[in-house]
């Protein structure tokens, strides 16, 4: 009988941070094995959804178009006003967004190396456009972008899976399919040594030098939403791929690894009402309402209960959704009139939107179920207290409101001018804060932060670095860090067992 193949490195996992591990490990020479608890119509975990956006410093659209936009025509760069990210730009912005909870080292690490990892993942072939439609308004003919995540990568996240699966390919990376992480695998010393797998034909133990943990959060199981979110959080929409249930999180701490990050947070979104339980891989990400900033936002009693204007969309969006959660059924609405409605991005144009519009606020309210006399109220104070300025999408303006509760602190126009546009909006889960502690050489460490030898973790999973809210285009950019530094180390492991 055949001895089964013992690999160097078996990464859990096949979204971003996964991708990035393997095609890491291998360039260290290692036999990398690749499992994805999905079936292959379902790959791609978390990161096909999104917009493929990445945050990394940089000095500004010269610099990129060296060795990051290189597809980028004189036409197109003309058109174009993107701001650098320095350094400590990027480290102020983590720090203030998660009021200083995220973890130094991981947060230094996640910026220090962002501008070289999607140098590398260049290298490895994966293409890189402008998010023109996402991330820039127009202001006198230009495009100016805003808010520090401006980048995509080609075909957006289904594109950046794309890319990364036949880089991993061209890397000699096994993948296998429908095949779930059920247990991590010890010797008697407490070395990780591979993993109990449940894939077609039933159980299996395949054993490994090294492992990489990379499959995702938790957001997809409900048990455990409600147990570490709160009540209530079973009943919210998950964004993305249904089977990100905290597999990789239990079976590492079942052994002992060290809980570390924010448990009882996560990344929460404004989603369509009519949207799915799950992913929908036709729609992706357009379920998400994002032009919030330059709206208003109510609840079905017509009140706000958000400063829309606080920041720039990508220091918010991502804890609105728990507001939200709070709302009379889960739900809320998101008002524009004619002045504003031309802005809003493209999602709000797909054929699965829930909305209406009227040429009266009291039309409005009736036609989405809103108390009409409270939305009346709303919009009549709000308009009152809209302050004279020069109004600018792209920056934050200072064009606030005055006297009313929650402020609107920029790009507050009044809403009075018809027709009027109302979308209807719950709360979409992308993925959860809480999870592994890992060191600086991305392995996972136990109780009394010792390195559990050969175990490694990379992307969602990984604690510390989010809490309570989250910095748009910080995700995939950590996963990518993060999963190519999990991925060298464990690729190296076998040369020193």
């Amino acid at each position: 009988m055949a001895a089964a193949t013992v690999y160097d490195v078996i990464v859990v996992g096949a979204g971003n941070a996964a991708l990035c591990a393997a095609i890491s490990a291998s360039e260290q020479g290692a036999k990398v094995l690749v499992l994805e608890k999905a079936p292959e119509t379902e790959r791609g975990g978390n990161s096909l959804f999104t917009a493929g956006g990445f945050r990394f410093v940089h000095n500004g659209l010269a610099d990129l178009r060296g060795d990051i936009l290189q597809d980028l025509s004189e036409a197109e760069a003309a058109q174009i006003v993107l701001p650098p990210l320095s350094q400590q730009t990027f480290l102020d912005d983590l720090m203030r967004v998660t009021e200083n909870n995220s973890d130094e080292q991981l947060a230094e690490m996640l910026v220090g190396r962002s501008r070289d990892t999607l140098r590398w993942m260049r290298q490895h072939k994966v293409r890189f456009i402008p998010m023109f439609g996402r991330q820039s308004y127009k202001v006198d003919g230009k495009h100016h972008f805003y808010g520090g995540v401006n980048i995509e990568a080609v075909g957006g996240g289904y594109g950046l899976v794309d890319q990364l699966l036949k880089a991993a390919e061209r890397c000699g990376v096994e993948i296998r399919y429908d095949t779930a992480l059920v247990r991590l695998l010890q010797d008697r010393r407490g070395v990780v040594v591979g993993v109990g797998a449940k894939g077609p034909d039933g159980f299996e133990d395949l054993h490994a030098r090294a492992v990489v943990l990379a499959c995702g959060g938790f957001e997809a199981n409900p048990e455990m939403r409600t147990r570490y979110l709160g009540p209530g959080w079973e009943l919210c929409r998950v964004r993305g791929t249904r089977h990100n249930t905290g597999d990789g999180i239990k079976a590492a701490l079942e052994i002992g690894a060290q809980p570390f990050g924010g448990w009882s947070t996560c990344h929460a979104v404004a989603w369509d009402i009519s949207a799915p339980p799950f992913g929908d891989r036709v729609v992706l990400d357009n379920f998400q309402k994002h032009s919030y900033p330059i709206g208003i936002v109510v609840n079905l009693r017509g009140e706000r209960f958000v400063d829309e204007g606080a920041d720039y969309r990508n220091h918010t969006y991502a804890k609105y959704g728990r507001e939200i959660m709070k709302q009379p059924q889960r739900t809320a609405v998101q008002i524009f009139d004619a002045k504003t409605i031309g802005m809003v991005r493209d999602e709000y144009r797909i054929r699965q939107v829930t909305k209406a519009e009227a040429d009266t606020i009291e039309d409005l309210a009736q036609k989405l179920g809103i108390d009409v006399e409270g939305l009346t109220r709303t919009v009549r104070a709000f308009n009152e207290a809209c302050q004279p300025g020069d109004y600018n999408p792209s920056v934050l303006d200072g064009k606030g409101t005055k006297g009313i509760a929650p402020p609107k602190s920029n790009w507050a126009l009044p809403i009075d001018a018809p027709p009027y546009s109302g979308f209807v909006v719950t709360c979409g889960i992308t993925f959860t804060f809480g999870g592994l502690r890992i060191n600086a050489n991305g392995e996972v460490l136990d109780l009394v932060d010792r390195p559990i030898a050969g175990l490694y973790a990379a992307g969602e999973l990984v604690g510390g670095i989010f809490y309570g809210n989250y910095l748009g285009g910080a995700g995939l950019m950590s996963g990518a860090v993060f999963g190519r530094l999990a991925g060298q180390s464990a690729g190296r492991h076998p040369k020193n067992a």
